[in-house]
């Protein structure tokens, strides 16, 4: 980590996050069309799932 010519800017070293980026994108690309549908579809319904949820708050004693 380093700060940037004095300023409070953070700097993180971008090595680590863009390899793994890359190795996502490389998985992601090898998967077949089914997969992804199905990954689709599950993703689908789980957001369905949770848009019609109701939170109810009850009093702890």
């Amino acid at each position: 980590m380093e700060f940037s010519n004095g300023k409070n800017k953070l700097e993180e070293p971008q090595t680590g996050y863009k390899k793994a980026e890359e190795d996502l994108l490389r998985k992601a690309l090898s998967t077949s069309y089914t997969e992804r549908f199905h990954a689709m579809t599950r993703l689908m319904r789980l957001n369905m799932i949770l848009k019609s949820a109701k939170i109810i708050h009850k009093k702890m004693d």
